[in-house]
């Protein structure tokens, strides 16, 4: 249901988070660790000031065990719950509040601090744990204000001041150096994946338009073979009929290779949709996938010049081919054979290279080097388009783990990237449909 897949994503989302702040904390605690050591050691060994070493030791000591203990948990794979994060965050408040305890409470100059599990939790936590975490670090503040151990006078100059303060102006730069560094890098995360989650979004309603149109197609297939059955059926008769005629014959022979091409175009959409719901991808040479490709665009679009260019070695190459990716070549020649044409050229470029884990077909035009991109929301500038090429293309990319990416280039023209994985066969279960037409839609 929408419900209950909107609120499983909601959760993977706090929890992504609560990770996240998890592995801040983990860093911050171990900064803090070294930070209150070296306070420590100052203020007892070169200042001379009197101040409980054990209970302060101590205190450290407990944080850098948990700091260990933080590390550990974050490298196993379950996910961090926020109400895990949220122990963390008030195992660094008690912590911090034995420390003050032991270093005269609130008239201690990194009393502050205790501002900052509230900062970081709020940046992302929901909001009744933000709630939870300032009012323990509240709790924590008013108690210091009662229970405390007062330390010794801060006589190090004029007023008995300057000590403290120094300890403020520390104090300040710790607070700003984390909100300026460590909160802004939860808060870029966290735009990264609302773009991931924007870019899921879209990419779902293309699929789903997708969808709507293969199966609208797949019920037009299964209407259209009837009457395609008759209309061969009769051609045959008025062929028989009128062999003496041999204008009319020529124009019936014309008509019967027209039905001809129906009939095989929707065997292959019917060969398509079994293939891929078989998951048997073809196995074939690349040299093979790319002559077929090149018939194929040739007879589809015979006023446009193609030019191959392919490797000996890599044309001997064997790979999974899913139906799909044909047509997603295709789409692409024929979108770069319409920019050529508009701006007056008849020609463009195949390039087929073979890696050792991917094959890259880069498709060159000639044109006005314009990206193309209104495909992708099944729009289109073409006045007898249908905005379906492109997106398909993007759409079998993505399901393949592959790439498209565009490039104007210096000396004209566009050329598209289209990378896929030799090993395409893991995405094998996640088919979408593809185009119904040989035909490719522009």
């Amino acid at each position: 249901m929408p419900t209950t897949n909107a609120t499983l994503a909601t959760r993977r989302g706090y929890a992504d988070r609560a990770r996240r702040l998890a592995e801040t904390l983990a860093w911050l605690r171990l900064c803090a660790v070294g930070g209150q050591t070296l306070t420590v050691a100052v203020v007892a060994g070169v200042l001379g000031i009197a101040i409980p070493l054990g209970p302060l030791m101590l205190g450290i000591g407990a944080l850098a065990a948990f700091a260990l203990f933080a590390f550990w948990r974050l490298r196993q794979p379950s996910p961090v719950a926020p109400i895990e994060a949220f122990d963390h965050i008030a195992v660094d408040i008690v912590v911090l509040g034995w420390l003050l305890y032991w270093t005269g409470g609130v008239n201690n100059p990194f009393v502050p601090l205790l501002v900052m599990p509230i900062a970081l939790a709020a940046a992302a936590l929901p909001l009744g744990y933000v709630v939870a975490v300032a009012l323990l670090a509240s709790t924590a503040y008013l108690l210091l204000i009662a229970w405390h151990v007062d330390l010794p006078p801060l006589l190090d100059g004029p007023g008995g001041f300057n000590l403290h303060v120094a300890g403020s102006a520390i104090n300040f730069a710790v607070i700003a150096i984390v909100l300026g560094f460590f909160i802004a890098r939860l808060a870029r995360r966290l735009r990264d994946r609302e773009l991931e989650v924007q870019r899921e979004r879209e990419r779902a309603l293309r699929d789903e338009g997708i969808l709507a149109i293969a199966t609208q197609a797949a019920g037009t297939a299964h209407e259209l073979n009837t009457p395609l059955s008759t209309i061969r059926t009769l051609l045959a008769e008025l062929q028989r009929e009128h062999a003496g005629d041999g204008a009319l014959a020529a124009d019936l022979a014309l008509l019967a290779g027209q039905a001809e091409r129906c009939r095989d175009i929707l065997r292959e959409l019917v060969a398509v949709g079994t293939r891929q719901l078989a998951g048997t991808p073809q196995r074939l040479a690349l040299g093979v996938f790319v002559q077929d490709c090149e018939n194929q665009f040739r007879l589809l679009r015979p006023e446009v010049e193609l030019r191959v260019a392919l490797d000996g070695e890599a044309r001997a190459r064997m790979i999974e081919v899913e139906p799909s990716l044909r047509h997603a070549l295709i789409n692409l020649l024929s979108n770069a054979a319409d920019a050529s044409l508009t701006a007056g050229r008849n020609e463009i470029d195949l390039t087929v290279a073979a890696g050792a884990d991917h094959v890259e077909f880069g498709i060159r035009d000639h044109g006005s080097g314009i990206a193309p991109g209104a495909g992708v929301a099944f729009q289109t500038s073409k006045a007898d388009g249908l905005g379906l090429g492109l997106a398909l293309a993007h759409a079998t990319t993505e399901r393949l783990g592959g790439t498209l990416t565009a490039r104007k280039l210096d000396e004209g023209g566009l050329l598209q990237r289209l990378r896929v994985p030799l090993a395409s066969t893991d995405n094998r279960g996640h088919e979408q449909p593809v185009s119904t037409s040989r035909r490719p839609d522009r």
